[in-house]
């Protein structure tokens, strides 16, 4: 199952390591088998593990790929990483780790953006570019995988769950009022980007930002 999380500053100030921390603690039940944070300048991501194709550590994460200078957290399978990463061994990439997260960042960095489309599976994920800064982050077609937003002028926060950004504090709690209705009237369906509550919203299914 996996359980991604993580703060992205905004106002030039360091993320906090005790509230990537503290989602972790949440999603632990997601992933018993490791968990990691890795923080880089105005970022910080953590993972808690559950060991499915590549067991070894070189697949843990969050994932750093030093030569190409990307961070991913990430959680879901892709089902085609097999046939993708033979094309990409094709276009001179090497890999150090035989599992799909691999798979992604070296995608995401041969195909930009683009790369979701050739992606068939289920998934969601954040990653950072060392040298250029920016920040990625995407969610499959049919939002299979989720990922959870609370976001401010300060700072965005993301995790698997709700309850894990909750936890790191600083979030408004007040129900939201169209969202209740949806819950009440649709057997406890939230659509997206809406949650129960105000402060917190969900990436939309097959959405890249």
């Amino acid at each position: 199952m996996c359980g991604i999380c993580g703060e992205i500053s905004r106002d030039g100030s360091p993320p906090s390591l005790s509230a990537v921390a503290a989602m972790m603690d949440v999603l632990q039940p997601r992933g018993p088998d490791g968990s990691g944070l890795v923080a880089h300048g105005n970022a910080a991501f953590g993972h808690r593990r559950l060991r499915i194709i590549d067991l070894t550590e070189k697949a843990r994460q969050p994932m750093v790929d030093s030569a190409l200078g990307i961070t991913i957290a990430f959680n879901g399978c892709i089902y085609n990483y097999p046939e993708l990463r033979r094309e990409l061994e094709t276009l001179g990439y090497t890999f150090f780790s035989g599992g799909d997260t691999e798979v992604i960042v070296k995608a995401w960095h041969a195909w930009g953006e683009k790369c979701v489309e050739r992606f068939h599976g289920m998934f969601a994920f954040v990653l950072q570019e060392r040298d250029s800064g920016r920040i990625g982050m995407a969610r499959d077609r049919f939002g299979i995988k989720p990922l959870y937003l609370a976001e401010d002028a300060k700072r965005v926060r993301f995790a698997s769950s709700l309850p894990a950004l909750l936890a790191a504090g600083d979030v408004d709690k007040t129900l939201d009022p169209v969202a209740l209705h949806h819950y009440m009237s649709l057997h406890a369906v939230v659509p997206p980007p809406r949650t129960i509550v105000k402060g917190v919203r969900k990436l939309p299914p097959a959405t890249i930002r």
